[in-house]
């Protein structure tokens, strides 16, 4: 068994500390500083995020909600998301299964060698 105080763990804002990575599955810490934001992303996997402390507003296409400790949300692969912090706020990330399909740590040496190009042409498209 493994155990974490998520309170405690020195975690740097731009700097997530990766808790635990096993096949199918990947826990991160984050600490978001009050008025930044994790700007519009994605991740390849199924996301879960749970505020452990702060207040945050996470915008995805389909709605807005805000909230504070204790609230959870869940992403599917793909959908795109963006979480501003109210005030400093620590969050934490799980990500299944891991990697995710299209990930760059999933991807064979051929796919790897396109990935920036592709990414590219996917920025034009939108």
């Amino acid at each position: 068994m493994q155990s974490w105080d998520l309170r405690s763990i020195d975690v740097r804002p731009g700097a997530p500390e990766i808790l635990q990575s096993v096949d199918g599955g990947r826990a991160v810490l984050l600490e978001i500083p009050a008025g930044e934001s994790l700007q519009e992303h994605q991740v390849h996997e199924h996301a879960w995020v749970t505020v452990l402390s702060g207040q945050v507003e996470v915008t995805s296409a389909e709605q807005t909600v805000s909230g504070g400790t204790g609230l959870m949300f869940s992403f599917a692969p793909s959908e795109r998301h963006a979480v501003h912090a109210r005030e400093d706020t620590r969050l934490l990330l799980i990500l299944t299964p891991w990697p995710g399909d299209g990930h760059p740590g999933a991807m064979s040496l051929a796919d790897k060698r396109t990935v920036r190009s592709r990414a590219a042409e996917h920025r034009l498209a939108h």
